[in-house]
């Protein structure tokens, strides 16, 4: 995914460092805001994870630090949770100032809260998803419940959450009693999806339970089985990354079919997560990357799988076309592919470290049908006539340019 580094001031004029996620072909037919959970930062790894999910299924997702945290200008212990909301509402309006407005907010924890209450108020956001959120605001006081009293004494007090020092003022806590988070989701008719651990140990499941019973249809609940609440565990994240994108695809308008912005037919884009490569035909989007043993996530296929992949496809097309203009009864092809290099024949008298090597690609063909030996045989023959094929045993000419 293509990221871009902004800086949007908030109500104080202060910076919001924030992080703009386009698709492989930038343009995008949704536009989504993920709001960090207490805290946290845009740069939590389990977020970045959700936005390639999203940014695989063509929505654009803009990430940002709060006021006071991560790279935001600003004193996080001048700030509350109104803060919050008003830092959604400026980086939505960003978006729709500057981009189109956004139709998805994403809330991980006390941000899922805020989505709730900034979602609720904004027109433009058609669905909300809350991640491991409370069902009330002073629920996060459990976090410094030894120095609550303190708080109230001193009118503030030096705190440590997750290892890092934060000062909590008493009006910060005063104001998390104010907004009634489940009266809210009582009113809400929006779509909304509550993603939620059970064996989440800082916020307990039955929040989500309390926020699925006042939420009116449609609604969903992901259990997010194992994992923790920070979503620690790649793949946890990258599962929930890919059910959102699904689960929204259904409640948000897409535009019609003008992404590309290319009058090439494919867009293979990689920026800086490792090797990581979203790659983009018309509306489709898949994921090329490196084994970790390489420096890479891991994430998809490699380029010469890929590679095999398209083989592979070409070669089972091809077979089913000409089986069913015959009308012969085949049902399934499986096309096994490997590809590796081999000493060419004709370099059986050079020295084996300098003699030039030669791609193969073995293919394998499972037929499954009732079909005869002639049939069999015709469609072996059909198989090495498909186009992938023969452009690879063509002579092939790559042309390259560098854009300005």
């Amino acid at each position: 995914m293509k990221s871009i580094k902004l800086e949007i001031n908030n109500r104080a004029g202060q910076p919001l460092a924030a992080r703009l996620e386009l698709p492989a072909g930038r343009r995008p037919h949704n536009f989504a805001i993920f709001a960090h959970c207490f805290t946290c930062s845009k740069d939590l790894h389990a977020v970045r994870n959700i936005c390639l999910a999203l940014t695989n299924r063509d929505f654009a997702v803009l990430r940002f630090d709060f006021t006071g945290l991560g790279e935001s200008g600003g004193d996080f212990s001048q700030t509350n949770f109104s803060n919050n909301i008003d830092d959604l509402h400026v980086v939505g309006e960003y978006l729709k100032t500057h981009h189109q407005a956004p139709s998805l907010l994403i809330g991980h924890s006390l941000g899922g809260a805020a989505a709730l209450v900034a979602g609720a108020r904004l027109e433009y956001i058609k669905a909300i998803a809350t991640i491991g959120a409370p069902s009330t605001l002073s629920h996060v006081t459990h976090l410094f419940d030894q120095n609550l009293d303190q708080i109230r004494e001193e009118g503030a007090a030096r705190v440590s959450i997750g290892g890092r020092p934060f000062t909590i003022r008493q009006e910060f806590v005063e104001e998390l009693h104010k907004e009634n988070l489940m009266d809210l989701v009582s009113k809400l008719r929006k779509p909304l999806l509550i993603a939620h651990s059970p064996q989440d140990r800082i916020v307990d499941i039955k929040n989500a339970a309390e926020l699925f019973q006042a939420a009116f249809h449609p609604k969903s609940f992901l259990s997010l089985d194992r994992a923790d609440h920070l979503l620690s565990d790649e793949q946890d994240s990258r599962y929930v990354g890919d059910v959102l994108a699904s689960w929204a695809r259904r409640y948000v308008d897409d535009l019609p079919d003008e992404r590309a912005t290319t009058d090439l037919q494919v867009v293979a884009q990689i920026a800086d997560d490792n090797y990581t490569t979203q790659i983009q035909a018309r509306q489709h989007t898949v994921i090329a990357d490196e084994p970790q043993s390489l420096g890479g996530n891991d994430l998809g296929m490699t380029p010469y799988e890929l590679l095999s992949a398209g083989l592979g496809a070409c070669t089972a097309i091809t077979v089913k076309m000409y089986a069913n203009r015959k009308n012969w009864d085949l049902h399934e092809v499986f096309v096994h592919m490997e590809h590796g290099k081999e000493h060419a024949e004709d370099s059986a008298h050079t020295e084996v470290n300098n003699a030039p090597k030669i791609d193969l690609f073995r293919r394998e063909i499972e037929l499954v049908g009732n079909l005869d030996t002639e049939q069999r045989a015709r469609l072996l023959e059909i198989a090495n006539k498909c186009p992938v094929h023969k452009t690879l045993h063509n002579e092939i000419r790559i042309d390259t340019i560098l854009r300005e």
